[in-house]
This record gives C-alpha cells, structure tokens and sequence, in this order.
C-alpha cells in the first residue's frame, strides 16, 4: 500500500506524541480504540467494558480485577474538549431499563475511564501510582476503511470501485449507478447536476450494500453513509468515472477534472485529519466484527467482509518502537479481533466461530506488517442476551439457546413480538472453518440461520441492586487489552 502520509503529516504526528509523552509521565494513560463495522457491537462492548469495572462485573479470566487488586474504576473527565463525549449513561439506560439495543456508532466519541490499582508486584508497587487512565476512543470503521484511499489517485479509485461493482454479490445493487456512469462524457464540461445524480446514485448502491440481505463491508467513502454536518458539500458531491486512463491528465474544467478535484478535497479535508488526529494517537486497538450478520448474508459477504478486514488491519501503525522513537511515534502493539454475538449460538460453537474468524484475519495478518505487535482472535459477546438450556425432540436431547428474539425477527415462517421468550435450537456452524465458505457457495443458501435478541433482564443481587452486564469473554478481551498496563 502507498504511504498514507506526507513528510508534513509526520512531523505533526510527532509534535502531538511528544506533547502527549510529556503527560503520560505524570499521569499514565492507554488510548484504546474500539472500531468495527455497523452493528458490530461498539457501543455495546465499550457499555459492558465500562459498566463491569465500575460495578465489579463477573470477570475470572481479568487477572487484576480476579485478584483484588483493583480498588475502584470511576469515570472521568475527558481530555479532548474537541470530540463528543461517549454517552455511556444514556446507552446502560437503554439495555439494563429499556431491554433495547442502544443507537449505532456515527461518529467518533471518547471517554475516559480510570482504573486505581495495586501492583502484582513489589517493584511496581514502589515505583507506579497505581492508577491508569484508559481513554477509549469509538469511531466507525466506515471511517477507517476510507485510509486507503490517501494512497491511491482518482483513477484508482474508480477502477477499483467499478471492479467491486462487478462481483455477483453486488452487480445488482449497483446497476442504476453503473447504467448512468455509463451514459456521461469524463472530458465533457462539468455540470453540477449531473455530478450530484452521479454521486446520489453511487450512495444509493452503498446504502444498498448495508442492508441486512447484502451485509457488505467494504463501502467507502465511509461519509457517503454517514456525512454528518459535510453533507452536500463538494468534498462529499463526487463519485467514480468508468474507463479513466491513469496516466492522462484530466482536461481544466471537464467532469473528470471536478470529480478529481473533490475527491482530492475529501482526502485532505475529512479522511487525513482523522487519520492524523485519532488513529495515529492509538496504543490498543479492538475490531469487532458481525461475522453472524456475514454468515447470514451468504460466501459474498464472507468474502466481502475478509477484504474489509484486510483492509482495515493495513491502516493501523502496528509494532512496539524503542525508548526514542516511542517518543515522536506511537504504535499499536495489541490489536484484539473480536467476532461479536457469540450468545446467538450454543456454547460449543463459540471455538468454531472463532476459528471462522481467524481465518478469515490470516490474510489480512500475512499482508500487513506487524512485526513486534501481538494479534488475537476471540469470540465473545459483550451483553449475553441469550442462556442455555436443552429441550426433548423425538427422544434426541438437543442444545437449545433461550432468550427474547426481537419484535419482526422470524423463524420457519413464525414471527416473533419481541415480549415472548423462547428456546431456539440454532444449528451448529461446521468444524472447519473452509466449510462454511463452500457450503454457502454451493447450496445457495448459508449453512446457518441466526436471529437477533433483546437485551437481557438483569438479576438483582441480594441486596436488591442491579448485577453487571453479563457476558461472553469480555475478561478475556479485557485481559488481553489491558492486562500488562495494570500488572
């Protein structure tokens, strides 16, 4: 991949690193940044995360919290008055007294979350404040799969825009933008309506591609989906022109040359600032992804969603420096890929689910260079919205998950109300993980169904306060994130 900065950009990376080394040696603190695609879970996981610390949550394989040794975890204030507040408060309100699933992740947002802890050992505990601040950092991965594009030109871009639009998996969904792409003139004048209807039919096939039945992930421009206060400006009026010769200069004032010109705005003016200003701050990093919702839609979207992961893992800055180029430049040295909704399947498919994922990272792993960073797989849920139990079928016994699927979710043709729980037997994803692939590609069909659930109704302790959330794997997630830094 191209370099995704200029020589100006790094020495602004390292002007902020150095400023924020300064802080750290008085109040020590890990940016942690939790990213995945829509519905993935972010919002939830960074809910569960900060709701089990703060109430002393059931998490036997999180070392520091398993031996006492953490005193308290309390919100703080956090540090950049710049970037919205996540609202932690509002989203634990939505799943512990609404039993509903709280808003998607629209933009980026932070909170701080600081841990006051007695170390494992006696060095540590003579020479450490024993406190961590964890500043977590929720932003969509719409967002992060838009890195790529500051290493590539307008016409590469569109070449690859249109290859996607290609594969079976999504030539219907893009054929209204392709047949009007196919009727306009690169070199002709730029028109102003004839650029809007380009990139409102582009968008319409993005949105398309979101939908449950398609379930694809690779769909940048991420702000195409969610523009925000951008939206109608000219960095966000652009879409991608057919046949381009790269190596011929757009003509001053043609299609081409507007196209070209706001596609580079877009580049400097949204997609670098972030990278600049979030991603290239980060020590851990998570990336959820809803294999479920994939496995659901079909092997386009498996596929879809290994390229995305692929991707995503080449934009970080992986890897652990020395005591001087730590100074000027961070690195990720633990990225953590966690496969979401692990409670909408029994217990003796979680290792399956994981190993579905983990094949699907090995690529993405062997193309980006992560020497000296450690990478994990889990499959885990954050909220466990379903319990297990066994049901009698013609004298078979047979694992069953139990929960409360959503109002308008269905199963052989009965359609829940979302107050009715119910026992589901959800199949078994194969033992290896290449079935799954050839399976779908050859039935037409996945070989697995899944339905959505309500969040669960919590259980009172004995003194009639609320217990945390429970979980699938969330210790061992946190463990393995942040574990060494409260050692």
């Amino acid at each position: 991949m191209a370099s995704l900065t200029t020589f100006s950009d790094e020495a602004l990376i390292a002007l902020d690193t150095l400023a924020g080394r300064a802080g750290n040696l008085f109040a020590p603190t890990l940016r942690l940044g939790v990213t995945g695609l829509s519905r993935a879970g972010k919002t939830v996981f960074i809910s569960a995360l900060v709701h089990n610390l703060v109430h002393g949550g059931r998490l036997p394989l999180f070392e520091a919290q398993k031996s006492g040794r953490i005193a308290r975890a309390y919100l703080e204030h956090q540090p950049d008055d710049q970037v919205p507040r996540f609202q932690y408060e509002d989203h634990v309100a939505a799943l512990v007294e609404e039993r509903r699933w709280p808003e998607s992740t629209r933009a980026i947002s932070e909170l701080r979350l600081t841990v006051d802890y007695e170390s494992a050992s006696g060095w540590g505990r003579l020479f450490s404040r024993g406190r961590l601040s964890i500043d977590i950092v929720d932003y969509p991965g719409e967002w992060l799969l838009d890195l790529p594009l500051l290493g590539k030109s307008y016409a590469e871009f569109s070449r690859e825009a249109f290859e996607l639009a290609e594969l079976p998996v999504r030539s219907e969904l893009a054929r209204d933008w392709r047949a009007l792409a196919d009727t306009v003139d690169a070199d002709a004048e730029a028109d102003e309506m004839q650029a809007r209807r380009l990139f409102e039919a582009f968008a319409a096939y993005l949105r398309a591609g979101k939908t449950d039945a398609s379930a694809l992930s690779t769909l940048p421009p991420g702000r195409f989906l969610m523009p925000g206060d951008l939206e109608g400006s000219p960095a966000l009026t652009f879409a991608p022109l057919p046949g381009l010769d790269p190596q011929a200069r757009a003509r001053p004032g043609s299609l081409r040359a507007m196209m070209e010109r706001r596609y580079e705005a877009y580049k400097t003016h949204v997609v670098k600032p972030f990278f600049r200003e979030h991603v290239t701050r980060l020590d851990r990093q998570i990336v959820l992804v809803d294999a479920m919702q994939a496995l659901n839609a079909g092997a386009g979207a498996v596929a879809d969603l290994e390229r995305a992961l692929t991707e995503i893992l080449a934009c970080f800055r992986p890897g652990r420096g020395n005591l001087v180029s730590d100074l000027f430049a961070r690195r990720i040295d633990r990225i953590l890929i966690a496969a979401t909704k692990a409670d909408h399947i029994h217990h003796e498919s979680h290792d399956r689910l994981q190993a579905i994922v983990r094949r699907l990272a090995d690529r993405a792993i062997a193309r980006a260079d992560f020497t000296g960073a450690a990478v994990d797989v889990v499959a885990m849920a954050a909220v466990r919205a379903t319990r297990e139990g066994t049901v009698k079928q013609n004298g078979d016994t047979l694992p069953v998950i139990i929960g409360t699927p959503l109002a308008g979710e269905t199963i052989a043709g009965e359609a829940f109300d979302g107050e009715r729980e119910t026992a589901i037997f959800p199949g078994d994803l194969p033992a290896r993980p290449a079935a799954v692939l050839e399976q779908a590609a050859r039935a037409g069909e996945p070989p697995i169904r899944f339905v959505r659930f309500r969040p669960p109704r919590l259980e009172r302790g004995a003194d009639g306060a609320t217990l945390s959330l429970p979980h699938i794997r969330l210790d061992r997630a946190l463990q393995f994130l942040l574990g060494d830094r409260l050692a």
